[in-house]
């Protein structure tokens, strides 16, 4: 009986996204709302970076704005990928930092109390962002509102 339930079922489809950094070894993807973009973290010359790939031309992204902010770690995309969110670190210290793609643009989001992103997830119009922290060996996760941060990045057509 499970046989047949399952007979009718379309399989999904796989798709390879390879990459054209380092070894092509990528982990943590994530998708645009409009599933045109792709972020997905490999290697480039021994540590791990944010790669930005357009789905609908295989084409490598160029994010020369995230260079400086090595490694990173827990890309997440808005809608239509105006901003990637990630995590990157500084000496020790591991930040959340919000790139806008079309200003160029980098946010860092300053976690008060020697808390550190472990992990995030930016809404699809970027008007909060869901972080996942460390602070004195407890896991929680935080809430940021960014709509006096961010512009709003909606499907096309839809009204503000």
């Amino acid at each position: 009986m499970l046989a047949l339930g399952l007979a009718g079922c379309i399989a999904p489809r796989a798709q390879r996204a390879d990459g054209a950094l380092g070894d092509r070894n990528q982990q943590d993807p994530a998708l645009s709302g409009s599933g045109r973009l792709l972020a997905v973290i490999t290697e480039l010359r021994g540590r791990p970076t944010v790669q930005l790939r357009d789905l609908s031309t295989g084409s490598i992204l160029a994010l020369p704005q995230l260079k400086r902010h090595q490694p990173h770690s827990s890309p997440s995309l808005s809608w239509n990928g105006r901003y990637l969110a990630l995590i990157s670190q500084r000496g020790q210290r591991r930040l959340a930092v919000i790139a806008d793609r079309l200003t160029g643009r980098i946010h860092q989001l300053p976690l008060p109390g020697g808390r550190d992103p472990i992990r995030l997830s930016l809404s699809p119009d970027a008007s909060q962002l869901a972080l996942q922290v460390a602070s004195q060996g407890q896991w929680r996760v935080e809430l940021l509102d960014l709509s006096d941060l961010l512009e709003a990045d909606r499907p096309a057509g839809l009204n503000p």
